[in-house]
């Protein structure tokens, strides 16, 4: 278990350091902020739809190693799905996060969006690791104002 522990704590340092998708894209479909004013954490959401396909999803700002990793696998696990993939992605992320510890989710639809599992034992840390993901759903919705986490 420990190894497994490890394996993940290093794919998080990993895309915290070398976050995929951070960048601003030019003229998107949609773009959207949003802040956790319980730690600072400040992230916009870029996207641009064809149609109802993500076409290109991009984040930049600033915040933890959480929920900056969160961001960045949040964004290579969504580009050329469906707005439908990208809420039934977010409602499973959601779900490992927000279950009581021990409680099951649907590893196989995480793939390595399980890498952030471990963060439901720290109650604090988990609006750190959906800010992004809120932001995100906010912007599908066309959504104009910020996202906060409170």
């Amino acid at each position: 278990m420990s190894e497994l522990r490890d394996l993940y704590q290093e794919e998080i340092l990993d895309h915290y350091g070398k976050p995929r998708n951070f960048r601003k894209i030019e003229n998107p479909t949609r773009v959207l902020e949003g802040y956790n004013p319980l730690c600072g954490d400040k992230y916009t959401v870029y996207l641009n739809l064809e149609g109802d396909v993500i076409s290109d999803i991009a984040f930049q700002g600033s915040g933890c190693a959480i929920s900056k990793a969160s961001g960045s696998l949040m964004t290579e696990n969504l580009k050329g799905k469906t707005k439908a993939d990208a809420e039934e992605l977010f409602n499973a992320f959601h779900q490992m996060l927000t279950r009581a510890p021990g409680e099951d989710y649907d590893e196989e639809k995480l793939g390595d969006l399980e890498s952030l599992a471990g963060v439901v034992e720290f109650p604090m840390r988990v609006k750190c690791a959906t800010l992004v993901w809120h932001t995100l759903r906010g912007a599908l919705q066309g959504r104009e104002d910020s996202v906060s986490t409170e």
